[in-house]
């Protein structure tokens, strides 16, 4: 579903191609502290790509690309938790909420829209950062996030391991789509 999103976002569109920015390695990480341990991981390969007329911006980024500092807990998120052979992307499709392409240099503006991993979606709204500079926009912020709101099953023996909140950034660095 999402291919034939970004697919069509990109190409079918009926704006100009010079009205579209595109990320194609943006980053994301999380962090998860408890008391037991901490867990981090990082995603480097996550796509985005942002309508400047429409002020839409569609994120997606393959679950099983994330990097853990340990290998069994690569193995324990992408088998026990997120599934990622049944659910293997998680995808953002929103709006900027009052973004104004033309403006140099910093705005903060919400982006707002449905979230989509491990099978279930929601609707959330982000404070970010948004930086035009000469190369195109750099797009940047936090959120934190629950784990049951996505329904992932935490074995007892292990909900101590696992925050009940994880905290999510993000960096995507656009520059312009070009054919």
């Amino acid at each position: 579903m999402l291919a034939v999103f970004l697919i069509a976002f990109i190409y079918i569109s009926d704006t100009d191609t010079d009205e579209k920015v595109i990320a194609r390695q943006g980053k994301v990480s999380f962090f998860s502290h408890t008391s037991v341990e901490d867990i981090k991981a990082e995603n480097n390969q996550v796509l985005s790509v942002i309508d400047l007329e429409k002020h839409e911006i569609a994120v997606s980024m393959l679950m099983n690309a994330f990097i853990f500092e340990k290998a069994l807990m690569r193995e324990h998120f992408n088998e026990s938790y997120i599934e990622s052979d049944i659910y293997p992307k998680a995808v953002f499709e929103g709006d900027i909420i009052d973004f104004d392409p033309l403006a140099k240099g910093t705005q903060t503006r919400m982006v707002k829209g449905l979230f989509t991993m491990h099978g279930v979606s929601k609707e959330l709204e982000i404070k970010t950062k948004i930086v035009q500079d000469v190369n195109g926009y750099v797009v940047s912020g936090t959120f934190e996030t629950l784990v049951q709101d996505y329904a992932i099953n935490i074995p007892p023996l292990l909900a101590g391991n696992i925050a009940k909140s994880i905290s999510i950034d993000f960096r995507f660095e656009y520059e312009p789509y070009e054919d």
